[in-house]
């Protein structure tokens, strides 16, 4: 099977559109070093995932909310995390590290519609996302929405990655058969494994990864594609689209 074969893409968000190829926990780390904060690496890692945890139990996300309140919400709920440790923080900060990571999303998602605009009309998009039940509205901010045929969200279809079962309904709503289909993601252990395991191809979006997931490519499970930077998927598609 080659690219040429392709008929149907799903994309991840997170980390794939709005960052480049980079997971939020590393965006968010820098913008804490950019704002002068000095913590440890370990401490933020574990307010990193407290917040992670607490907004997807506590139900924090407001279906309205649009990627600025995401962020702010997060940084709020690692700042109290860091408070609990005895770390002392200036909490006029959260809003300021919010915006920073929200204008940093809206250029990542400028560069990210020149692949969109070059699929439109030519090849159906999914989207499939592990994200708080508010996507339609991020989409929607930031001019995305239009693109997608369906948007797949784990808080939604009650299902999260890497379960495949997430990807199989992606499958399903293209109406394809998984071969002819083509997942871009930039987790390797929640994207390409379990999109390979629906049978889908795979461009692994290879950039700065969160702790734990692992670098991928040496075992049984091989992404088809990997790329650095989201500007290689127009070259990519090229041979796509002209067939």
């Amino acid at each position: 099977m080659q690219i040429e074969d392709i008929e149907g893409v799903l994309f991840d968000y997170g980390g794939t559109l709005d960052s480049n190829g980079q997971h939020w926990g590393e965006v968010i780390w820098q913008l804490y070093q950019k704002a002068g904060l000095k913590i440890e690496r370990e401490a933020f890692n574990a307010a990193y995932v407290y917040a992670e945890r607490k907004m997807a139990t506590s139900r924090l996300i407001l279906p309205t909310f649009n990627f600025q309140e995401v962020l702010q919400t997060k940084v709020e709920a690692q700042f109290e995390y860091l408070q609990q440790q005895g770390i002392s923080l200036s909490r006029e900060l959260i809003t300021a590290i919010a915006w920073d990571g929200y204008f940093l999303a809206s250029e990542h998602v400028k560069k990210a519609k020149e692949v969109l605009d070059m699929l439109r009309g030519q090849i159906p998009m999914v989207m499939v996302s592990n994200f708080y039940g508010n996507l339609h509205a991020v989409l929607e901010d930031f001019g995305l929405l239009d693109y997608f045929d369906a948007v797949i969200e784990s808080a939604v279809v009650g299902v999260r990655k890497p379960d495949p079962a997430i990807y199989n309904l992606g499958v399903a709503a293209l109406g394809l058969s998984p071969e002819r289909c083509l997942v871009i993601g930039d987790s390797f252990a929640k994207d390409i494994v379990p999109a390979k395991a629906c049978g889908c191809q795979t461009v692994w979006f290879k950039g700065a990864a969160w702790t734990g997931d692992e670098e991928g490519g040496t075992g049984p499970i091989e992404a088809d594609y990997v790329i650095y930077d989201i500007a290689e998927l127009v070259l990519m598609f090229d041979k796509l689209l002209v067939k």
